[in-house]
């Protein structure tokens, strides 16, 4: 029987290829790295070096590989992800928890390779979370012991307990981890009641080395749950091993959770996250622009930053929506495009009859053709620093924001550059006349596209 070729490179670049441009939302920059290194049997095998990436595809993505290999070799062809540690070409599941069945593999929350510190974009919002998690990364139970993340929804508390997994399964492959929800863990501990196995529930959780969970406020009112992740707390942290807890409030917010599980969560490191100013918006954009292998103007970033500024994952799936938006028409990811992706995605104050600071910001950016980026940046030259001062007098004058939110809008500017902003306008229009002659026209412009009410 003749024996298949081994892949070549041309494979590779096909691959990467064809699912970049059918399947662009799994497309990662570290595709690059996964080789093809047999086709036998039918089979093709394809190497990928980092277990938590290997886990990943062989997961979420092998509908599409499979496809993209049978496409471009015209076989029925199978598709494998093994690492290089599997001689046999057949790499096992990663599993967090030791002596999980094959059937319990689901119950881990699945760790996602863009989860790492690396494409963590820290703020001023994220700061102490984000230190807090290295620490207990490098030193599991003997930095903050518990790390207690709370935060509102889409903020990157689960993205800082997966980089934590991550950093910690690298460092020691063998540690025992124990990553998922409070909904997983009270299903399964009344599942264990029901079925009398709660000395392999108990056997489970409390031999780990590091137990994470995300929305640990789902205790709230689970009054047997609480009891029994009382004591699998105690367990653990008497033995010095390592708990990462995460929740939409801090733990003494959290309605009907037990006292002595408040003095618990708050014996270590509560850090908080708030949503990110202007600045890290943008950034985030970028990293996520990046990570995606997009090549786009700043003028983007700062244009989707200036609009959203609620949480992380609007933030991307606005980005998304203008990627999305520029490849269904072959359009180029341009400022323009991405105001036409956006278009219906008006902030709710837009629909009443008064402008928004975006519709000041338009007017303004048109009026001094200046770029977006160079207004919400910290440049101080006059050309960027008097239109964007008048933004914030027309914001004052026209919006109900605060001086705060007003800087907020402005790359995270304090309310006392704001209040400046105001009176110095102000003051000026009155003596000179070809400032009050712009702002006119600026209005103008503001009132053509302002909604009717």
């Amino acid at each position: 029987m003749r024996k298949t070729p081994a892949p070549t490179d041309d494979l590779k670049v096909q691959l990467t290829a064809f699912l970049r441009k059918n399947y662009p939302e799994i497309c990662r920059h570290w595709f690059d790295e996964i080789e093809p290194v047999d086709v036998d049997g039918g089979v093709l095998t394809l190497l990928v070096g980092e277990p938590v990436r290997r886990n990943y595809l062989q997961r979420t993505c092998l509908a599409p590989f499979t496809e993209a290999a049978q496409a471009i070799t015209g076989r029925l062809l199978a598709v494998r992800f093994v690492g290089e540690e599997c001689e046999s070409g057949d790499a096992p599941p990663m599993t967090l928890v030791g002596g999980l069945a094959p059937s319990e593999l689901d119950e881990q929350l699945l760790l996602s390779p863009d989860y790492i510190f690396d494409t963590f974009v820290v703020g001023p919002g994220n700061r102490l979370a984000h230190a807090a998690a290295i620490a207990v990364s490098a030193n599991l139970g003997g930095a903050y012991n518990p790390l207690f993340i709370h935060g509102g929804v889409g903020l990157g508390k689960t993205h800082l307990l997966q980089a934590i997994c991550q950093t910690v399964l690298r460092q020691r492959p063998s540690a025992r981890i124990g990553y998922l929800s409070c909904q997983t863990f009270s299903e399964l501990f009344l599942g264990c009641v029901k079925s009398g196995r709660m000395q392999d529930f108990r056997h489970r959780f409390r031999n780990l080395d590091m137990l994470v969970i995300d929305d640990i406020h789902f205790l709230s009112k689970r009054d047997q749950t609480q009891e029994e992740f009382f004591h699998t707390f105690n367990s653990l942290y008497q033995a010095g091993k390592q708990l990462v807890l995460s929740s939409d409030a801090s733990p003494n917010e959290i309605p009907d959770l037990e006292a002595r599980l408040v003095s618990r969560f708050n014996c270590g490191l509560v850090a908080r996250v708030d949503k990110p100013c202007y600045e890290t918006r943008v950034a985030i954009l970028k990293a996520k622009s990046a990570m995606l292998g997009l090549d786009i103007a700043d003028d983007i970033p700062a244009f989707i930053a200036s609009r959203i500024d609620t949480n992380i994952r609007e933030l991307e799936g606005s980005l998304t929506k203008v990627r999305g938006f520029a490849m269904a028409n072959g359009l180029t990811m341009t400022l323009d495009v991405a105001k036409r992706a956006l278009a219906d995605d008006r902030p709710p104050s837009s629909v009443s009859t008064k402008p928004t600071i975006q519709m000041i910001i338009d007017a303004v950016t048109l009026y001094y053709d200046i770029k977006l980026s160079d207004l919400m940046s910290k440049r101080r030259h006059k050309s960027i620093a008097l239109p964007r001062q008048i933004c914030m007098w027309l914001a004052r004058k026209h919006t109900r924001y605060s001086l705060e939110e007003i800087g907020g809008y402005f790359g995270g500017r304090d309310h006392t550059t704001v209040l400046h902003a105001e009176k110095k306008v102000e003051r000026t229009r009155n003596t000179d006349l070809e400032l009050a002659q712009a702002i006119d026209r600026i209005e103008g412009t503001i009132q053509r596209h302002a909604p009717v009410g």
